[in-house]
């Protein structure tokens, strides 16, 4: 069966600007499938600099490969007609790190919902357009006459991000990419957005890429899990990779992790850290 999304053997270059003719690698030849019927969660993981926001870049279709294809429903996503890109902005959709930067402060948060509404034609008149914003906004757990009518100043970082969720779930997608979803979230608002997710998937039938540099929530929600070291995959496999790490930098994330245990030492996992940082020098 031919996948919903696809990465071929992708690597992107950014090429050095003039005082700095170096090129950077950012990903070198990364391959992924996302099936077509059956929804999955893959969590992307690696430290800033790794590669994980390029590769989400380019799935979105924002970003170029350098050599390799991104491929939707079998297609290079560079050659698709104008039907069939649209449809790929129909499911395919994102969630961004930042659940501020994404809003404009002078428009309320109904405007980021009613857009994509508009945009794509999804309702016929403002009454449909109205419950569909509703129900959207309910399904991940927020009260339309608590949030709509606000501005996002007014709203707190895990309700901004709520509501792009709730605005990727009003296009039905197939696919969500979600970029560092919680990273800038306070850590007791963290576990509502985590549950967001997966309800995506388990109630909605979305696959959702998780990019993300902690593996603890990769774990949490991820039914597989991709470890990205300088733009390379160094391991990857179900998240029982995190129980038996054979790649020293898959260990030196593990042991970052800390741990409540107040008889435990900080640094036990020194021969971890030092054998990934051998791994780095080579």
């Amino acid at each position: 069966m031919t996948p919903l999304l696809q990465a071929r053997d992708v690597t992107k270059i950014f090429k050095g600007g003039l005082g700095d003719r170096a090129a950077t690698v950012a990903l070198k030849n990364f391959t992924l499938a996302l099936d077509a019927e059956q929804p999955t969660i893959i969590a992307v993981v690696g430290e800033s600099g790794s590669g994980k926001t390029t590769m989400g870049r380019m799935l979105l279709g924002l970003e170029r490969p350098t050599t390799g294809e991104i491929l939707y429903r079998g297609k290079n996503l560079l050659r698709l007609a104008r039907e069939e890109a649209k449809q790929f902005r129909i499911e395919v959709q994102a969630i961004f790190q930042d659940p501020f930067g994404v809003y404009n402060s002078f428009y309320r948060v109904d405007h980021v919902l009613t857009v994509p509404i508009e945009k794509f034609g999804l309702a016929h008149n403002a009454n449909e357009s109205r419950a569909m914003i509703e129900r959207a906004l309910k399904a991940v757990g927020l009260k339309p006459e608590d949030t709509l009518g606000r501005y996002p100043n007014q709203l707190s970082g895990g309700q901004r991000q709520r509501i792009m969720i709730a605005r990727a779930l009003l296009l039905r997608p197939k696919v969500i990419i979600a970029d560092e979803p919680v990273s800038m979230i306070d850590a007791s608002l963290r576990e509502s957005i985590l549950k967001n997710l997966l309800q995506l998937k388990q109630e909605f039938g979305i696959s959702i890429i998780y990019i993300t540099h902690d593996l603890t929530t990769a774990y949490q929600i991820s039914d597989s899990i991709i470890v990205l070291y300088r733009g390379e995959v160094v391991e990857q496999g179900g998240v029982e990779l995190v129980n038996d790490p054979q790649h020293p930098y898959t260990k030196l994330l593990i042991s970052s992790i800390p741990v409540p245990d107040p008889n435990r030492p900080w640094g036990e996992d020194e021969e971890w850290s030092q054998s990934a940082h051998a791994e780095r020098t080579v």
